[in-house]
């Protein structure tokens, strides 16, 4: 088999009590179908990140309630990446992992609470970076998570981790010390439609609550921030923020996912819905590096927040997009026509998504 799009499903608490809340599943456009993978992964697999080796397409990272996983053949067999002797369990649930762009042999995995650990041999030996816990973070009725983590495509040193919902940290020294980019964020949270509280008592939790990052090679000073109030936009490497106004083109401005085109670095991607729980999402691209942004996925229906959008490694007009409630929504032409499908076995709790 040749998958070509990966998905990958965790539990969350808003699912359906009887749908299924884990899986792995690869697509074959063979048989036009969905396979859930097992071979070499933990039982009742849960999946929150997947990222392919843009370099060598055949080596896949996955990260589970057990820690990491490659594999070297597309997804057709898998073997642990084993973390440090003494990681707790807690330690161990992956929710990040990041290639750095300078160096594919070295990885990069987050985990609940604010564990980083960093490999230098694709996943053979790992080690933890020291984070602690930034000014601002809230508690609340779930574990802290590092849901993001960025490296500078043009230095090593410089490196971002999203936390859920704690903001964000950096390092410009290789992950030796890092400093808390969460002051400009808090300063944005005082404006009255950027305060928001769910499950806290602190209507800074809004402006806390990343989702994911984005750098270009092209822009190496800007980095993107996706969180629950929006889109934002550094342009000196998250010392500072400003908010970018994603609602002037969308409806939708709960930002769960941003990317940068690996084959355009003007491009960019967000998947836009509601809610953490809703019945709607969107797909957005722009095409100037976020200047301005129009809808990109159309002819199909998105009835649950959109989470993950993937660009093809190997094609720029492959791209796929999941949306919580287990369906998947894809384009293999660029967005001029659009295929969706529901996971097996009525799957719920979408995450991860990659595209080879």
């Amino acid at each position: 088999m040749a998958y070509t799009v990966f998905a990958g499903v965790g539990q969350w608490r808003a699912a359906d009590q009887h749908s299924r809340q884990y899986g792995f599943f690869g697509f074959d456009p063979e048989l036009d179908d969905w396979m859930a993978l097992s071979d070499g992964l933990p039982d009742q697999v849960e999946v929150r990140h997947i990222v392919v080796r843009p370099d060598r397409p055949q080596t896949i990272f996955a990260g589970t309630q057990l820690g990491p996983y490659r594999s070297d053949d597309g997804g057709e067999t898998w073997h642990s990446l084993s973390l440090p002797e003494g990681t707790s369990a807690e330690d161990s649930v992956v929710w990040s992992i990041c290639l750095d762009p300078n160096d594919p042999q070295t990885v990069y995995v987050g985990t609940q609470g604010t564990a980083v650990f960093r490999s230098r041999s694709g996943g053979g030996n790992w080690e933890r970076l020291p984070i602690s816990l930034p000014p601002g973070a809230i508690v609340m009725t779930f574990p802290m998570r590092v849901v993001r983590i960025s490296v500078s495509p043009g230095d090593s040193d410089e490196i971002i981790v999203g936390l859920e919902v704690g903001g964000l940290v950096r390092s410009l020294d290789g992950g030796e010390t890092w400093q808390s980019c969460n002051a400009p964020l808090l300063e944005l949270a005082e404006q009255d439609h950027l305060r928001s509280k769910i499950l806290s008592d602190d209507e800074t939790e809004g402006m806390m609550d990343s989702h994911s990052m984005a750098i270009s090679q092209a822009h190496p000073d800007a980095v993107w921030l996706a969180n629950r109030m929006g889109l934002f936009l550094s342009d000196d490497r998250a010392a500072t923020w400003r908010e970018v106004g994603i609602g002037r083109f969308s409806p939708l401005t709960y930002a769960r996912d941003v990317k940068v085109s690996s084959h355009d670095p003007e491009r960019m991607y967000t998947a836009l819905s509601v809610a953490a729980v809703s019945d709607e999402g969107s797909l957005y691209r722009s095409d100037d590096f976020g200047a301005t942004w129009s809808r990109f996925d159309h002819g199909v229906e998105v009835d649950s927040t959109a989470m993950i959008v993937a660009e093809g490694v190997s094609s720029p007009d492959r791209v796929y997009f999941g949306a919580r409630r287990g369906r998947v929504l894809g384009t293999e032409d660029g967005g001029a026509s659009w295929r969706s499908w529901q996971l097996p076995d009525g799957t719920e709790g979408i995450y991860a998504l990659a595209c080879v």
